[in-house]
């Protein structure tokens, strides 16, 4: 559920660290002008009337959205496009082909979503005063370049367009939502209340009936698994789920129903969005800790719920076609 954004967040991460070059750069912040004259200037600059000068409004820069009124640029998010449209390009995609112009479409979409998810993310990280201080962001540059090369960096750095500036503003960016995800990661127990239950799923709520009559006049659970389960990946095990915590089955509807069972109850018929599905609870286990994978799982999610939670609640507005 969650795989998507944890690819768009490390991609995210992995782009800002290898922007983060010319750490050890210097920054040269040129002097302000030297008067010519010690002629004292007006407060109140002449009008266009007075000077004969035309007015000119200057034109605002473009924008490929506006999130909570903050704004994305149209030459941030082309240049994140060109980068990830490199990388591609260097993968072997052809973009002369239909193919390749579908895959660049998505790519620009992909790209638009990232943006939009990272400053919702930083815009939260602010309301709830998580920061990454100068320090950190100049040690993780530090890192880098000890890790890659200043002249490499220095050169990616070029290419992308970017000034030290925007590089280090981006690498402040990305720390700054791995802390707020990590926050959310961290509320996630690593222990909890396990079942093992087993499920037949059948296409047609007749079937179903039919499979649950022969359950309830006693024959083997497992041995009808195998013989009718639309799921393949349960059926040749008699429709084992293995031991789960709550939040791993696909279906809310079957977990909900399997978590008010006891070892040895068979659920009714549970119609979901797969089909009709009938459980059996084998075991419980009130404390048990949470498999890696399962574990992950429920990360992913937890992750993906608070972002969708922070678009639902954000004014998002978008430019680009």
């Amino acid at each position: 559920m969650f795989r998507r954004m944890g690819l768009m967040l490390s991609c995210a991460l992995a782009v800002s660290a290898l922007l983060a070059g010319c750490g050890s750069a210097t920054l040269t912040v040129p002097p302000p002008p030297t008067r010519a004259t010690e002629t004292p200037v007006s407060a109140t600059p002449p009008s266009a009337t007075e000077t004969g000068t035309p007015e000119f409004t200057p034109t605002p820069e473009p924008l490929a959205a506006l999130v909570n009124g903050e704004p994305i640029t149209m030459a941030e998010f082309e240049r994140q496009v060109a980068s990830y449209e490199a990388t591609m390009s260097a993968e072997g995609q052809d973009f002369s082909s239909t193919a390749g112009q579908e895959a660049l479409a998505e790519a620009r979409s992909w790209v638009l979503d990232m943006r939009i998810e990272l400053l919702l993310i930083n815009q939260a990280a602010a309301r709830e005063g998580v920061t990454v201080s100068d320090e950190e962001v100049e040690a993780a540059i530090t890192g880098l370049v000890n890790d890659i090369g200043q002249a490499a960096l220095e050169e990616r750095l070029a290419r992308e367009g970017l000034t030290l500036e925007q590089m280090r503003q981006e690498l402040r960016r990305e720390m700054v939502a791995s802390r707020m995800v990590e926050r959310v990661i961290a509320a996630i127990p690593t222990h909890a209340e396990h079942i093992n239950a087993r499920h037949i799923l059948l296409s047609t709520q007749e079937e179903a009936e039919r499979v649950l009559a022969q359950l309830q006049a006693g024959s083997d659970f497992a041995a009808l698994a195998q013989r009718y389960s639309q799921d393949t990946y349960t059926r040749d095990r008699g429709g084992d789920l293995g031991y789960v915590p709550r939040g791993i089955l696909t279906s809310p509807e079957v977990e909900e129903a399997a978590f008010a069972l006891q070892p040895g109850q068979i659920s009714g018929v549970i119609h979901s969005a797969l089909g009709y599905h009938i459980v059996q609870v084998v075991d419980r286990v009130p404390d048990q800790e949470i498999s890696a994978e399962n574990l992950r799982l429920l990360r992913d999610r937890a992750v993906r719920e608070w972002l969708d939670g922070l678009r639902q609640q954000a004014d998002i507005q978008i430019f680009v076609p």
